[in-house]
């Protein structure tokens, strides 16, 4: 067991931004959603910033890394543009992440395997900016190991199908995919990786990843922000926290 790993809580504030762009304007803001998250225990705030700026926009980024005093995580795809950004503006973490035009969310984890050369060419001068690098990736060995040689921080474990499978009620399929979590974070654990988790945790989805002792951080966006409709973003963040912290 690793148990002095602490368990930290990001929260993504992309989808305020969806509802903001839907109609156009600056209501509702997401840089006030993280400035909330923040004063609620978040540990963190992600944001991705979509080459299609689908949610979240330039100025957003720039506002988030002037106001926050927790660390920014900054999703992005490997492009010149995304790197170019990052290098201005040296976010504590920068997580990398597949993107396609045509997906409504982030369908899967980065194919590091097919893709190492460029990535650890890609990686390198952000690391030397000093932001933390992480890769999302798939609970696969070859992909972990592949992120360890190109020189990632952290990698971050998408809980995508894991989730779908509980919502769905095919129980032994939730089963094996938080089986293949558990083992692909001890062994990321293993080979010097931080831990990170995220993609669909709800309510009641977020303990068993909680409970695993090498996980590091969990960062939850999409459902946070539904949640909020109903019961209010602040509370809705010290109840993920509550259910976090119970399962530790």
């Amino acid at each position: 067991m690793t148990d002095a790993i602490k368990l930290r809580l990001g929260v993504n504030i992309d989808h305020v931004a969806t509802l903001r762009n839907a109609r156009g304007g600056v209501v509702p803001c997401p840089v006030r959603a993280a400035l909330i998250a923040q004063e609620a225990g978040a540990d963190g705030i992600t944001a991705h910033l979509r080459e299609d700026r689908r949610h979240i926009i330039d100025r957003d980024i720039d506002a988030l890394m002037a106001q926050l005093t927790v660390p920014l995580n900054f999703e992005m795809a490997a492009t010149d543009e995304m790197a170019q950004i990052a290098l201005r503006l040296t976010p504590h973490a920068v997580c990398i992440v597949p993107e396609k035009r045509e997906e409504r969310t982030t369908e899967g984890g980065l194919d590091v395997v097919r893709d190492e050369a460029a990535l650890a060419r890609y990686i390198a001068p952000l690391r030397e900016a000093g932001s933390r690098v992480s890769i999302f990736i798939g609970a696969d060995a070859a992909q972990i190991e592949a992120a360890a040689r190109v020189g990632a921080d952290v990698i971050e474990l998408h809980t995508g199908a894991y989730c779908d499978a509980h919502a769905e009620d095919r129980f032994m399929a939730r089963d094996t995919e938080l089986n293949a979590l558990r083992e692909m974070a001890t062994y990321a654990h293993s080979l010097g990786l931080e831990v990170h988790a995220g993609h669909g945790l709800t309510f009641d989805t977020v303990a068993p990843i909680a409970a695993l002792p090498e996980v590091a951080e969990l960062n939850i966006g999409h459902f946070l922000i539904g949640e909020a409709v109903f019961m209010g973003l602040k509370p809705a963040i010290v109840e993920m926290r509550r259910l976090m912290d119970a399962a530790r």
